[in-house]
């Protein structure tokens, strides 16, 4: 089938104006060169679109089916020219981020995005770390919310702030340190003390690097699915855990009898980076949405330090 979108133009013309008359004076055109248009489209249906009288036509049950389709067609037509008028080259957005950082961080990031552009069509993917590089990879979304540094070649990173570990617990676990907070640091912490996110998740390698731990150390639980499930665990009184700053306002909030000590400087801490393919024309959509998440998240660190 050879039909052409100015074809379909003019058939829809002629159901609209139901007159090839004023259906040609609508297209800019002379009626023969409409009536031949139509002719053709017709000839390629295999049958009449439409019952000619007088000074009336009425769709026959082919013409009203057609119409249907061919309403459909041109308005992906629309579509596909707007977008081809549209110079950004960024209309729509896919975002990867890690379980530890999207429940804090897509609140306010998805709020700015919509704020600044509401014709932007936003897909958001949760995932840890070594699926969202492979989603990455692949093309499947645009962009990464991860922490750093992402290891693989083909990748672009930007750091974007940093977000600082607290130890979170329950008063009581806290009190029984046997270091004050003053001169507590996290290789102080006892493998039996510490609860951790399941393995896979990249925060329970930070934590156990920074509190010189071994994942196959006696007495470490790593069972944990979630930040909310962990924090509701400690401040149970079942150990203690490292608890992001980006988390740790959100938790508390969410968590009675969750409380939060800060180690003294220097403090450990995790980078938060945005990452996207080498190959990804970046025409300053990524500097921008760096920009926008590097705020939300600053904003919310900067509360944090206020508070704890």
């Amino acid at each position: 089938m050879r039909f052409t979108l100015r074809q379909l133009e003019y058939f829809r013309a002629l159901a609209e104006q139901r007159n090839f008359g004023r259906a040609a004076t609508v297209c800019h055109v002379s009626q023969p060169a409409l009536s031949v248009q139509i002719r053709s489209l017709e000839e390629l249906m295999g049958g009449p679109l439409v019952e000619r009288h007088a000074r009336d036509v009425v769709l026959t049950p082919l013409g009203r089916d057609a119409l249907g389709l061919a309403q459909d067609v041109l308005a992906t037509a629309e579509r596909l020219e707007r977008l081809s008028q549209d110079k950004s080259g960024q209309r729509s957005l896919s975002l990867g981020l890690i379980p530890t950082m999207a429940p804090y961080l897509l609140p306010g990031v998805l709020a700015a995005l919509r704020a600044g552009d509401l014709s932007l069509k936003v897909q958001v993917r949760e995932a840890r770390t070594e699926p969202l590089l492979d989603a990455l990879r692949l093309g499947e979304i645009d962009a990464a919310v991860l922490a750093l540094p992402a290891a693989g070649d083909g990748l672009f990173s930007s750091p974007l702030f940093q977000d600082r570990f607290l130890l979170a617990g329950s008063a009581t676990r806290l009190d029984r340190l046997s270091h004050g907070p003053e001169t507590l640091r996290p290789t102080d912490l006892k493998a039996a003390q510490l609860m951790l996110l399941e393995d896979g998740h990249c925060l329970t390698d930070q934590a156990l690097e920074v509190c010189g731990q071994d994942r196959t150390g006696a007495g470490i639980n790593m069972g944990a699915s979630s930040l909310g499930t962990l924090s509701r665990l400690v401040a149970e009184g079942f150990g203690l855990t490292l608890m992001p700053e980006l988390a740790a306002q959100s938790e508390c909030a969410a968590v009675q009898g969750l409380k939060l000590i800060r180690f003294p400087d220097p403090e450990p801490a995790r980078i938060v980076g945005l990452v996207r393919r080498d190959t990804t024309r970046a025409e300053g959509w990524f500097d921008d949405l760096g920009d926008l998440i590097r705020q939300v998240g600053q904003d919310i660190v900067s509360s944090c330090r206020t508070d704890h």
